[in-house]
């Protein structure tokens, strides 16, 4: 026992320094002063110049804009099906079709990325042909196309999340507010959106970040002009790492890590005032 006390946290201690230890060795390096990114110009003091030749770069700021109006885009829309998609499978019973919806919302979950990148680009490419041939019009691949395809594979994680939490629903609050004479409608704005909000927030923040990582699918389906910041950083890696990448990549870390601790404590209110609110409810229910 007292060995198996000590490996647990030992291995638990390995495993997270084997994911933050770089994250953070990226983080002290874009201070560097040196254009060596792995090498650290002790001779010289920390410095901000790469953060400032980073803002200055119009393309890195043309692709950031680009990323965070498409992910924002695709989150909304992906929220708003995938929760429909969610209250379906999960309330709706057996239906016929049940199955074949199922099978659509998660097959984008293991499907690989570059077969959904391709299935989505040839798709685009016959739509193009056929609005060629029946309108005598056609449209490029870019910001449209790329926001489509996200919210095509930003559904499924939605779904899955929206499902679960449908899961353990208590269908108890919802009939005892139709009981009393509350309208579906009312229901389900009132009892049903703020008691599943916390998975709602939880797959727009997880499509929002899909969204804006998105390397590959985002390579098939985005056209000149539409690069977004994942695939500017891939073709500069490809180059060469420059230590204003590593400046853009801590700007990053630091906004994902401000959003997730900010939506965590905005789930921590929110669970708390629900059980204030039960315990409100339960004692005037007593009295």
């Amino acid at each position: 026992m007292r060995r198996r006390v000590f490996l647990v946290p030992t291995m638990l201690a390995l495993g997270f320094a084997f994911l933050y230890v770089p994250i953070l060795t990226l983080v002290v390096f874009s201070f560097n002063n040196s254009r060596l990114v792995t090498v650290w110009d002790a001779a010289h003091s920390p410095t901000l110049k790469w953060y400032v030749e980073l803002f200055q770069n119009q393309q890195i700021i043309d692709a950031a804009l680009l990323s965070i109006r498409v992910a924002v885009i695709n989150a909304c829309g992906a929220v708003v099906l995938g929760t429909l998609a969610g209250l379906v499978l999960a309330r709706f019973g057996r239906f016929r079709g049940r199955t074949l919806l199922s099978i659509m919302t998660t097959a984008p979950l293991v499907m690989p990325e570059i077969i959904t990148g391709l299935s989505m680009l040839l798709l685009f490419v016959a739509l193009q042909q056929a609005a060629e041939a029946l309108f005598g019009t056609s449209f490029n691949r870019g910001v449209t196309t790329l926001t489509i395809a996200h919210i095509t594979f930003s559904i499924s994680y939605v779904t899955v999340v929206v499902q679960s939490r449908f899961a353990h629903f208590d269908d108890a609050i919802e009939e005892a507010a139709l009981d009393l004479g509350a309208r579906p409608a009312k229901v389900f704005w009132r009892i049903t959106l703020p008691l599943i909000m916390p998975a709602i927030v939880s797959g727009w923040l997880l499509a929002f970040t899909l969204s804006w990582d998105d390397v590959v699918i985002s390579q098939f389906v985005a056209g000149p002009g539409s690069s977004t910041l994942p695939m500017v950083i891939f073709s500069k890696v490809r180059l060469g790492v420059s230590p204003d990448v590593n400046a853009l990549a801590t700007l990053m870390v630091l906004v994902v890590a401000m959003g997730v601790v900010g939506s965590a404590q905005w789930l921590q209110r929110q669970e708390k005032r629900r059980q204030r609110e039960i315990q409100l409810a339960a004692a005037n229910n007593s009295g």
